[in-house]
């Protein structure tokens, strides 16, 4: 029943007229902590991130376009909210770097070893770089796959277990 609501809204949305560099809204869906070579946590929280966000029009005639994310985590684990900076390059087919600064709801202690059931991050404050695939779907519409990465990069000691999600998200632009 779900996917067919949403597919409803996303046949409504793209009748929509569109918007050339409009700022956005985007929503998706991660899995929460995967294990990759970036972490030293990965596995350790579970569940699902639901993810909305927001990205401003281009600045100028840069690439460059602001954004404001929350991630909410579906089993008590780590939520967090990002802001920071979002390019676009390509066409119909793009990729999407973005590099930003995120608030989280996780342990700041220091990282622990072996770990218990929560990552100890170091910081309250992290980096959140993001890397992300996506097509334009209509002129409106677009779809993206992402890794977005939490780490204080040893900024806040050498102890840096850092976070790895891993998603699909949808961005609809705002007439």
């Amino acid at each position: 029943m779900l996917k067919w609501i949403a597919a409803a809204i996303a046949c409504a949305l793209a009748t929509l007229p569109s918007a050339a560099s409009a700022a956005e809204i985007f929503g998706g869906i991660y899995k929460h902590d995967v294990n990759s070579p970036l972490v030293k946590s990965g596995g350790i929280e579970s569940g699902l991130d639901l993810q909305i966000g927001w990205r401003g029009d281009r600045i100028g005639r840069s690439p460059l376009q602001p954004y404001v994310m929350g991630m909410l985590n579906t089993a008590g684990g780590t939520s967090f909210a990002a802001a920071g900076l979002s390019a676009k390059f390509g066409g119909r087919l793009y990729l999407r770097p973005a590099l930003g600064i995120a608030v989280h709801t996780g342990s700041s202690g220091k990282f622990e070893d072996p770990f218990d059931d929560e990552i100890e991050f170091g910081s309250r404050l992290l980096f959140a770089p993001e890397v992300a695939i996506g097509v334009q779907l209509s002129p409106r519409i677009s779809a993206e796959a992402s890794l977005i990465h939490l780490s204080h990069a040893q900024l806040a000691g050498r102890q840096n277990p850092g976070m790895d999600n891993v998603g699909v998200r949808v961005n609809v632009a705002l007439p």
